[in-house]
């Protein structure tokens, strides 16, 4: 028996001009999404580039104007940019200006001499934020104060929980796609379609889950704060934003899609409302790309397409894994399966290719250099996600070669063994590509930093514990010379900690390097910063002596790799 799609009475006209005015409805929802928000100008994962005044500098009188330039364009976080005179109070005035890649923020020009602290954090036009410190003094340098300032550091739930949400929506995205198409043009006719069709709802649940939550979550990923410090100005802010325009596109596009949905997936199939479908599902792709690192990239247009292929592709092969393992192969007959198996694996293969090909191009375009695919955190993700697949294709060999051989369907136990453990080693793709598009691009990563000094950047982040708190460890760009480190520490439930004395030295023991001590710079109660020198290339011991109060106090080590 051949698997064709079961084919129902006709809908009645006015059903089906319902239906499609509600789809319509749902489009255009997303049209007045994109209507209704400014354009966001394209750009890279924005870096400091030049201060005035500049970092470290000492200036004979107090500027009127501070003034940050950044590598690409920025829009404002509200509050997250002050300027902290000598004495601890706020010397900023009025609302920062921004013009592109250019902050100016004015300042008091009666504030005294001293020391002054300004801090940062904005968004790049990828979404993600950027934050940072310096000083400047005028007259004379004293004693840098200190921003008492909420912590403007995203909660780390909330950074595990942005993770989660982009992870459930690739899971809803392959649900939904291949319970479609294969209802639509594999099915056999005498299997019960319930099952396949609840599955088909979950996953469009998933997508519109995950999509509110990731607008949700953006407001304290970027501003700081935990999971519910979520104001209106700020949920807002990300509405009014290109990631805010995509996601509500995004919704958009499923309202519309899930009411032409019910009848494909019960089977009553019409021409005009597959390819309505069709179009609805492409568009919807383009959404995730959209809001993230591709309208970044040198050349967002290919970047666009090819992360929408790359998806989409990604959607048709594991979403009909999926109804392999779960209907298909328990269910069907041998004689079904004869017929659906080489009909899904020229399916698989072309979206392998697929795969490879806009994977190969994404790599080409995040990447850029080797020294950025080997020396980065976003490199080294794609190198594992590379094995990862590479191990995957494996497998998937030998279920073709079956195929092949025409000896698959006699064996449908084995081979749906295979496609579970297909299935297992790609949720763990997944969840290095919903980390992947967190991670700033290893292009981003050839910058020129503050003071003017060029070359590759790298990073180094690790988080240490101890009894009484845990300290997140950044530190770039990881080489022999200047480096910057930041601390940020946490309570055991991941609150942010108030710190009474910060210490860290650093020491080579293979080069006959002592201990160096570095003065550390609080920017708020748990955030201090530091300029470190570091003489030679080698395995760096790094010791972290924080006190909490007069007599809790704990030292962590970690062993940082400098080129």
């Amino acid at each position: 028996m051949t698997a064709v799609p079961r084919r129902r009475p006709p809908v009645s006209a006015p059903r089906r001009r319902i239906v499609r005015w509600a789809a319509a409805t749902g489009l255009l929802v997303a049209v007045l999404a994109l209507l209704i928000t400014p354009a966001t100008p394209a750009s890279a994962h924005a870096v400091l580039q030049s201060t005035s005044p500049a970092a470290s500098a000492v200036v004979p009188n107090a500027p009127a104007e501070v003034v940050l330039t950044f590598s690409e364009p920025v829009r404002k976080i509200t509050d997250r940019i002050r300027v902290i005179a000598p004495d601890g109070s706020r010397a900023d005035r009025g609302e920062p200006r921004f013009d592109g890649g250019v902050v100016t923020i004015g300042v008091a020009g009666d504030a005294g001499q001293g020391t002054y602290l300004v801090s940062y954090r904005v968004i790049s036009a990828d979404s993600h934020p950027i934050s940072g410190a310096f000083t400047y003094s005028v007259g004379a340098p004293s004693t840098p104060p200190t921003d008492t300032g909420s912590d403007s550091r995203a909660d780390p739930t909330v950074e595990v929980a942005v993770k989660v949400a982009k992870f459930i929506g690739y899971v809803g995205l392959l649900l939904v796609v291949g319970a479609v198409l294969v209802l639509a043009a594999l099915w056999p006719t005498r299997l019960d379609r319930r099952g396949p069709i609840r599955l088909a709802w979950i996953g469009m649940g998933l997508v519109a889950f995950a999509t509110v939550a990731a607008i949700w979550l953006q407001v304290p990923y970027t501003a700081g704060g935990g999971l519910f410090e979520v104001t209106g100005e700020g949920l807002g802010s990300v509405v009014g934003s290109g990631f805010g325009t995509a996601h509500l596109v995004r919704l958009g596009l499923l309202a519309a899609a899930a009411f032409l949905l019910r009848p494909v997936l019960a089977g009553v199939v019409g021409r005009t409302d597959l390819i309505i479908l069709t179009v609805l599902g492409g568009a919807a792709l383009f959404t995730w790309p959209l809001a993230g690192h591709a309208v970044a990239s040198p050349a967002p247009a290919v970047s666009v397409l090819v992360d929408a292929v790359h998806l989409g592709s990604m959607a048709i092969w594991l979403g009909g894994l999926v109804m392999l393992a779960v209907f298909l192969l328990p269910r069907a007959q041998e004689r079904e399966l004869d017929a659906i198996l080489p009909i899904w694996s020229r399916w698989a293969a072309l979206s392998v290719a697929a795969l490879l090909l806009a994977g190969t191009v994404q790599a080409l375009v995040e990447v850029a250099t080797l020294d950025g695919l080997l020396n980065t955190t976003y490199g080294r993700l794609v190198l594992a996600k590379i094995a990862l697949f590479a191990l995957v294709i494996a497998v998937a060999a030998v279920s073709r070669h079956l195929v092949r051989q025409r000896t698959a369907a006699q064996r449908p136990t084995r081979v749906r063994r295979l496609v579970i453990a297909e299935l297992a080693v790609t949720v763990v793709v997944l969840g290095v590509s919903a980390t992947l598009v967190q991670t700033p691009p290893a292009r981003s990563a050839v910058v020129e930093g503050v003071g003017g000094a060029g070359g590759t950047q790298n990073f180094f982040n690790t988080t240490l514990t101890s009894p009484i708190y845990s300290l997140q460890v950044e530190l770039s760009p990881v080489q022999r010379g200047n480096n910057t480190l930041h601390l940020y520490a946490y309570t055991p439930d991941n609150r942010p900690q108030p710190v009474e004395q910060w210490r860290v030295t650093a020491a080579l023991p293979s080069a006959g390097i002592e201990p160096i001590e570095f003065p550390l710079l609080p920017l708020t109660d748990n955030h201090a910063t530091s300029e470190v020198n570091l003489p030679a290339a080698g395995d760096w011991e790094f010791r972290f002596t924080v006190r909490v109060s007069d007599i809790d106090q704990a030292t962590v080590t970690a062993t940082v790799p400098i080129r």
